[in-house]
């Protein structure tokens, strides 16, 4: 019974969730009210207080909830056959994969961290946490012998996040972006970066 009633509780966060995502993307933090996100959750505000207190709290749920979503998706990457594919596949599933909404949105959190102290702290804190996975990631990846030994991970690690960065920034701001046409050269680009130095001459050669 009372994972029954854990399960619904989840169940409706992740529903108002979902709303709020809707509406901060379509109207912005500031001009979406609360009065707004129950219209689109279709509950009572009574209801919907119970859950989140403030669009603040709203945004800490989201800004959590895609921290958990990353922290998943980087797993993949080292249970991937090969490091080149699990990183392919992850850079697809963030930068191609995700909703205009879900982009949207990701551009609405950067801009708020400029102008709102607790967004700033909470957004500041994920981007430190997942930084520091990159790198992880990459450091397990070089002692496989998968990619060069000889990287600074956590240069590398900020250079993988401005680039998907901008590329999530681009299909925010840019109508008709193709991100699809976009990521093999991306990829490229990376895989030469991190390629051992023969790896990385064959692999150009491929591309021949």
């Amino acid at each position: 019974m009372l994972q029954a009633k854990a399960q619904r509780q989840s169940d409706r966060r992740t529903e108002i969730l979902d709303a709020a995502e809707r509406c901060f993307a379509r109207a912005g933090f500031h001009r979406a009210s609360m009065q707004d996100i129950c219209g689109e959750a279709d509950m009572s505000p009574g209801n919907l207080y119970r859950y989140f207190s403030s669009k603040e709290a709203l945004i800490a749920g989201i800004c959590e909830r895609n921290r958990a979503d990353a922290v998943a998706s980087f797993a993949l990457v080292d249970s991937a056959p090969e490091f080149f594919e699990g990183l392919a596949g992850l850079a697809r599933y963030h930068l191609v994969d995700r909703t205009d909404t879900e982009v949207a949105l990701c551009a609405e959190i950067m801009a708020e961290s400029r102008r709102h102290p607790d967004i700033c702290k909470l957004y500041q804190g994920i981007e430190v946490d997942i930084k520091a996975r990159l790198a992880a990631m990459l450091r397990r990846a070089a002692e496989r012998g998968e990619i060069r030994a000889d990287l600074d991970v956590e240069a590398v690690a900020t250079a993988l996040m401005v680039l998907g960065d901008g590329m999530s920034w681009r299909r925010s701001v840019e109508p008709g972006f193709d991100a699809e046409k976009i990521l093999p050269l991306i990829l490229t680009m990376v895989r030469c970066l991190l390629s051992k130095p023969n790896d990385g001459a064959a692999a150009a050669g491929d591309k021949q």
